[in-house]
């Protein structure tokens, strides 16, 4: 009777354990990021843009930042960066979909389309948001931070380009990260998956199946905050995901 007693304990044990083990496997997504590529993360935040509660807007007077139909949309005049509120640390994968817009509208101007990640205020790393690091949304107040910065369809849609922000006005410009090709340049009213990996010294960032850029960092950015950012431009954003990776 007591052997019993202990062998249904054992079964009830491995039972949970079963799924237990079941349910992080279904958590682990594997992303295909092209024909070549593919990496494990299990999702740790997702935004579906219901309400801009977890977002902190800098705009130029002008331009509007508003909820339609569930999606980001940014409607821009002289720059704009919409932050993530939550300190995002690595190694991760930030995920999200994006579109710019051209219907004949006063900033359907198809280009632009950039984004900032793993950010910090050197002078106050524990708040980006603080009083003293409130920015007008010009692209200059941004010096100052560090952080990662592409920029695809930039100066008119004729550049992309990818720069790592030191923290003290420094942003230099490789010139393997200095692109003009159209291949790398964007396409109205297109809809486009970016993904940015942040995964120890291998910083990637990806549009589509396209792999952009890949550096490897020395002194790699491991936390910091999210922007989408723009100027003069008319796009919306919907499907943002960050998934926790594997360390290397």
């Amino acid at each position: 009777m007591i052997l019993n007693i202990q062998l249904f304990k054992i079964l009830i044990f491995e039972f949970f354990l079963l799924i237990l083990l079941n349910g992080c496997t279904i958590k682990t997504k594997v992303i295909q990021l092209n024909a070549k590529e593919k990496i494990s993360g299990r999702l740790i935040y997702k935004n579906s843009f219901d309400d801009l509660s977890d977002w902190m807007v800098e705009q130029v007077p002008g331009g509007k930042v508003e909820i339609k139909n569930r999606k980001l949309e940014i409607t821009d005049i002289g720059g704009c960066t919409v932050w993530n509120k939550t300190t995002f640390s690595g190694p991760i994968l930030i995920e999200y979909d994006v579109l710019v817009i051209k219907d004949g509208g006063p900033q359907d101007r198809v280009s632009d389309l950039n984004c900032f990640w793993m950010a910090i205020d050197p002078e106050n790393p524990e708040n980006i948001f603080g009083k003293k690091n409130q920015r007008s949304g010009k692209f200059g107040d941004y010096d100052s931070l560090r952080l990662y910065y592409t920029g695809m369809g930039g100066h008119f849609n004729t550049k992309t380009r990818f720069r790592k922000y030191v923290g003290n006005g420094e942003k230099p410009l490789l010139p393997e990260h200095d692109l003009s090709d159209s291949k790398y340049l964007i396409q109205a009213n297109t809809s486009y998956t970016i993904r940015t990996i942040s995964n120890g010294s291998t910083i990637k960032y990806y549009r589509d199946d396209l792999l952009v850029f890949d550096f490897r960092d020395p002194a790699p950015y491991t936390s910091g905050h999210f922007g989408f950012r723009t100027v003069d431009n008319h796009m919306t954003v919907d499907n943002f995901k960050v998934y926790r990776l594997a360390s290397k």
